[in-house]
């Protein structure tokens, strides 16, 4: 296994908290899966999950050395929660293409809170 690329992003919860009471369902339906939307809305404070989410997001993209755009939109991944805590990033539509024409194989991810802002961090590793 080796490494494809790794990514990082910290943003101000704050920031995407504005964005939430401005856009609304606009801004949510652009970023978030379903199934991220359903998680974050059943927590106490939703825009501290979304916020979280959203870093996973970028520091995904960096990682695939892409962006946000062509090959990878916002809602090519999904931000899930294990029972144990630990977070996942299933792909789909043009980000599992992407994995399998880079033979990537996984994408480890990790994401973190504090007061003011979440960071995530992301490795895209190859099976070969």
């Amino acid at each position: 296994m080796q490494i494809f690329g790794i990514g990082i992003d910290v943003v101000e919860i704050e920031r995407i908290e504005e964005s939430i009471e401005k856009f609304g369902d606009k801004f949510l339906d652009r970023l978030f899966t379903a199934d991220e939307r359903a998680y974050c809305d059943s927590q106490k404070r939703p825009h501290v999950n979304y916020a979280g989410r959203f870093a996973v997001k970028e520091a995904v993209a960096k990682s695939f050395g892409t962006g946000i755009g062509k090959e990878l939109s916002w809602l090519d991944m999904t931000i899930l929660r294990a029972p144990s805590g630990e977070p996942s990033v299933v792909f789909s539509g043009a980000g599992k293409e992407f994995m399998q024409k880079n033979k990537i194989v996984s994408v480890k991810i990790s994401l973190t809170h504090a007061k003011q802002y979440a960071a995530a961090n992301a490795i895209a590793i190859t099976g070969c």
